[in-house]
């Protein structure tokens, strides 16, 4: 009975581990896309700041409360549109300043001209006249030193009021005080956002994103005509990274049982497998193993068994169809749990060994789309990654979009947003590219899936050689 109990509790914690390690994965995917990932540093870095701000304040008497409200605003406006054109730090700061002079100026005047008789009164009643200066100011001030910000207006729209919450007794003394303590506070608030900005978020794709790392292990099954080509392409994939590697797969049939058969066939696998090794490591410069598996009853599930024991994580496949749809074989994998690519060397050209013309077609942000723009760098330095809309209303977010993709990348990218759908945009485009990389479409639904095919299952006469990405 207690070894009974035992085998339970271990099975309950097996799995529990799984299901830790699907949420963790699911979260980490979730957090891959950069507006996730903004929002969820909005959460996190506001609310810590203004505590930040809040705790200095007292503790050294110097920020007044009233302060907060514009802090808060400018700070969210900063971790929100980190590249956007209010997230400078010159600016937040020296319009938030810029706006607290103005402020100041405009309660100064006040004072000469009589609208208010000293800053000592606890009265709330502010005078028309010195709002409109302080707005007037600020707009001046802040459109002449290219300050604008919109939290500069808050700021200096609460020095009218700040002296009612207990200013001192002289304007010098005030605009002392006042702007001294949105200059310190807006500072930290810039500091702490810089920081963030240079060595997290600029930084996201080392911390973040799986597609720039691993998938330098490939495992390359040899079938078809054109398994050099694939090959090569797998390679060129590999090599990217220094600790790469090639496995080159090949699974023979077992003879109906007949041993004799089976060892003649592996026999001559391995010789074939191993002058194709030779062949890429003299060209492409990468370590090539050779493996000949026994078990050709389901082709994909030993394919993806052999990667996880060859400590393989991607896939590089010939892309194969039947009767007009994708194969079982390919089908198999793109239901594993590995990486897998598809490749399909165009039939009317001759396999190519670089392509440096590289198009990447997305249909949204996320991690699958990572891997894609991941490869095709790893290939080209002449990268084009494009999406397709319905409505010319869909342009901007789009733009910013493909922006976020491929910004965490180095180099530099051609983005391209068209109006046409996804299978005219490329039959018309494909001429100019030596290799399209696009998306299997196995994270969306069975039912989205039969409603609209994915694109790859819809281009059959593309000029140029064609890579589907499947992300486990």
């Amino acid at each position: 009975m207690l070894d009974g109990l035992r085998a339970r509790f271990h099975a309950l914690r097996r799995r529990a581990r799984r299901v830790e390690r699907r949420e963790v994965r699911a979260f980490s995917r979730w957090v891959e896309h950069t507006a996730n990932l903004i929002h969820l540093s909005v959460l996190l870095f506001v609310p810590l700041l203004i505590a930040a701000v809040t705790a200095v304040s007292n503790a050294v008497e110097l920020l007044p409360f009233v302060l907060f409200p514009p802090l808060a605003s400018g700070t969210f406006t900063l971790f929100a549109d980190p590249e956007g054109t209010y997230a400078s730090t010159t600016t937040f700061v020296g319009g938030l300043t810029a706006g607290a002079v103005c402020g100041t100026v405009a309660v100064w005047v006040g004072v000469r001209a009589g609208l208010r008789t000293s800053l000592e009164s606890t009265a709330l009643a502010v005078s028309p006249a010195e709002a409109a200066l302080a707005v007037f100011l600020t707009g001046a001030v802040t459109w002449a030193l290219d300050f604008e910000e919109p939290a500069a207006f808050s700021t200096a729209l609460l020095a009218l009021i700040a002296p009612a919450f207990g200013g001192p007794a002289t304007v010098r003394v005030f605009f002392a005080e006042f702007v001294g303590s949105v200059f310190v506070a807006s500072s930290l608030v810039a500091g702490a956002f810089s920081v963030w900005r240079r060595e997290f978020y600029e930084r996201r794709s080392q911390f973040l994103y799986a597609s720039t790392k691993g998938d330098d292990h490939v495992l390359i099954p040899m079938r078809g005509d054109r398994a050099s080509a694939t090959a090569t392409f797998g390679a060129r994939l590999a090599a990217a990274h220094a600790a790469s590697k090639v496995v080159l797969l090949d699974v023979v049939d077992e003879g109906g049982g007949r041993h004799d058969a089976t060892e003649a066939a592996a026999d001559e696998s391995v010789d074939r497998l191993e002058s194709e090794a030779s062949r890429i490591e003299r060209s492409v410069g990468v370590p090539c193993e050779v493996v000949v598996a026994g078990d050709g009853t389901d082709p994909s599930a030993t394919v993806l068994r052999t990667a996880r024991e060859t400590n393989c994580d991607l896939v590089v496949a010939p892309y194969e169809e039947e009767r007009g749809s994708l194969s079982p074989f390919v089908r198999g994998l793109f239901r594993g749990d590995v990486d897998t690519v598809a490749f399909r060397s165009s039939p009317e050209r001759a396999p190519r060994s670089r392509w440096n013309r590289v198009l990447v077609p997305v249909r949204r942000a996320g991690d699958t789309a990572h891997l894609m723009i991941g490869f095709a760098r790893r290939l080209a330095d002449r990268v084009s990654v494009c999406t397709c809309i319905d409505r010319e209303a869909e342009r901007r977010s789009t733009e910013a979009m493909l922006a976020n993709l491929v910004e965490t990348f180095e180099g530099s990218f051609e983005t391209r947003v068209s109006r046409s759908s996804i299978e005219s945009f490329l039959d018309a485009n494909d001429a100019y590219y030596d290799l399209v990389v696009m998306g299997a479409s196995t994270d969306r639904s069975a039912a989205s899936r039969f409603v609209s095919p994915p694109t790859f299952e819809q281009l059959h006469e593309l000029e140029c050689d064609v890579a589907v990405v499947h992300r486990a």
